[in-house]
């Protein structure tokens, strides 16, 4: 039999995020679930536009990254899972982000993912990549993927 006890939520804090938001409260409330709010932290991010060795870094300091995701993970909460009565904890993780989560939803022990996905396809998802398609493809347990409801249906 299937138990849902731990439902981990990644989050970019996107809107189309925080829509994928309602579908892990509402699962966590109707099966009596903790739920878990995860930011990764692309380390990576600051050295994208860096071209040699003597460059730069372009964007902040990866701890100054993480001090603004938490307090973002708080404010999440604050607003939008306040009123619960729901276990939540909050973590945020530095690294690539679905290697990130897919280790910690492993070492965890979470029952379910909940992620919201922007849909993309051809040429966007190649350049851009998916966060949503490699943590579906390699997580151990079951993933539950979540379109905008806005978001229009394209042919390949």
């Amino acid at each position: 039999m299937f138990k849902l006890q731990r439902i981990l939520f990644p989050s970019d804090f996107s809107e189309l995020s925080l829509h994928a938001l309602g579908f892990a409260r509402s699962l966590a409330e109707t099966y009596r679930a903790d739920l878990h709010v995860i930011h990764v932290v692309d380390e990576a991010c600051q050295y994208w536009m860096a071209v040699g060795p003597n460059t730069l870094p372009v964007g902040p300091p990866v701890e100054e990254l993480v001090a603004a995701a938490r307090e973002a993970c708080k404010r999440l909460v604050a607003e939008h899972l306040g009123d619960t009565t729901l276990h939540i904890d909050t973590e945020v993780l530095t690294g690539r982000p679905f290697m990130e989560i897919i280790r910690y939803a492993r070492d965890e022990h979470f029952d379910l993912i909940v992620l919201g996905t922007h849909g993309r396809s051809g040429l966007k998802h190649a350049l851009l990549g998916s966060v949503a398609e490699k943590v579906v493809r390699k997580s151990h347990c079951p993933v539950l993927t979540i379109r905008h409801p806005e978001h229009d249906f394209v042919m390949p």
